[in-house]
């Protein structure tokens, strides 16, 4: 089973001054066909409140219903790879002009043309 991209997921971050973790969203941002089912694994971006300190090229989310997200969020470009059997379940997908946003802050990180 893979995830489609811009699918928002709940997965378990860790904490990194203890041996813990507590269930947070992230963005699947790897395309399902060519990647995730493949591999069983996918490429994701962390979702944080707005509140937290900001990073470059963090990129608000603006339909947080269609999201799934019960408050305001941006994502930001701490990426990583998860393997599919510790995702714990789909909350939304982000709305077109948020997957758009996403996806021109995706070529600036990356320095590629769109």
């Amino acid at each position: 089973m893979g995830f489609e991209r811009y699918a928002v997921v709940r997965v378990p971050f860790p904490f990194t001054d203890r041996n813990a973790s507590k269930n947070r969203p992230a963005l699947v941002l790897s395309d399902d066909a060519a990647f995730n089912t493949p591999a069983g694994h996918s490429v994701m971006a962390m979702i944080t409140t707005a509140a937290n300190p900001p990073w470059p090229l963090d990129c608000p989310i603006t339909d947080m219903a269609a999201a799934g997200l019960p408050s305001v969020s941006l994502v930001r470009f701490k990426l990583f790879t998860l393997d599919h059997r510790l995702v714990r379940g789909v909350l939304g997908t982000l709305a077109t002009a948020d997957a758009d946003a996403v996806r021109m802050h995706m070529l600036r990180l990356f320095a590629c043309a769109p």
